[in-house]
């Protein structure tokens, strides 16, 4: 199979491993091994980790790597079906219905006619859960359900319904069903436990801040610009940092952003002056910034020069 495009066939999981490869995104095994029974079974995937490590990019980079479109549908709390699903174009009908008293076929048995096309799906708002269960794409999109765990047990218990067998009924039109199921990525970042009838209907898989020599390839992959050396201090130094017990330890955009502003500030290697002004672009709090700082930069550069290899 061609890494870099999709003949509707997974063969295995280092094909999946080359192709993510391929779109820049370097996976474990772990989660190259979720991702290849999540296609070949069509089961939901559910990834849960922290923040920033990630599972958002999934969805994005299986998108690009199947040619399907990305539809996102980006939780949050109160979270209902006119977000989510569908709405009816309440204004549209309104002009129809006008349309249709001025010219007189609103009265006696056109009424009965003019009230079922009030309903018509041309009036019907697609949401994107409603666009990815009724597309007829060749190949099909990515639903990517993004920080599912904002959203409430009522829009869980509706998502259980909605995945259990890809359809949804509308009651004045009837049950739509995906004729080739969506692939469909959810995300958490565990803000609080998700039920777990809704991860029974899913392949669960917990994805991890990547380990030293994987996220210096990922720098290197995104950010090639940035020279071999800076990439591995600055890997080892954010290693480092998320052993402090921070608010919000910095994920692997994080590291590249860093890596990216000290190659901007033409640094080939890390210091401790440097290390201090640019501290914004890795950690977003000023607790973090003040716990790090604390823990005496010196010696961190220092250690992060020495398993960099400066």
């Amino acid at each position: 199979m061609d890494s870099s495009g999709f003949d509707g066939e997974v063969v295995g999981v280092e094909d999946v491993k080359a192709a993510l490869a391929a779109n820049e995104y370097l996976a474990d095994d772990g989660l190259a091994t979720s991702i290849f029974l999540a296609m070949t079974l069509r089961r939901p995937l559910f990834l849960e980790g922290e923040a920033g490590v990630g599972k958002t990019e999934v969805a994005k980079v299986l998108s690009r790597w199947i040619g399907g479109q990305l539809i996102r549908l980006q939780c949050y709390e109160g979270i209902d079906s006119a977000q989510a699903v569908y709405e009816w174009d309440y204004s549209r009908q309104l002009l129809h219905l006008r349309t249709a008293e001025a010219t007189g076929r609103a009265d006696g048995a056109a009424a009965e006619k003019l009230e079922a096309e009030l309903y018509d799906q041309r009036f019907l708002i697609r949401r994107p859960l409603l666009q990815a269960l009724s597309s007829t794409d060749a190949v099909p999109p990515v639903l990517l359900i993004d920080e599912v765990d904002r959203a409430d047990d009522e829009f869980e218990a509706f998502l259980l319904e909605a995945l259990s067998d890809y359809s949804i009924t509308i009651p004045e039109i009837g049950t739509i069903r995906a004729e080739d199921p969506p692939i469909v990525v959810l995300t958490s970042n565990r803000t609080r436990d998700v039920h777990d009838a809704l991860k029974r209907r899913c392949l669960y898989h917990w994805v991890e801040h990547p380990d030293f020599e994987r996220e210096v390839a990922i720098v290197r992959l995104r950010a090639p610009h940035v020279g071999e050396p800076l990439a591995r201090q600055v890997a080892a130094l954010v290693e480092s940092v998320r052993g402090f017990g921070l608010y919000k330890p910095p994920g692997v955009a994080e590291t590249i952003d860093w890596a990216m502003s000290l190659a901007a500030l033409g640094r080939t290697s890390l210091d401790e002056e440097t290390v201090k002004a640019t501290l914004g672009s890795v950690l977003k709090y000023r607790e973090d910034q003040e716990r790090v700082t604390q823990q005496g930069l010196q010696e961190m550069v220092q250690n992060a020069l020495l398993r960099g290899g400066g």
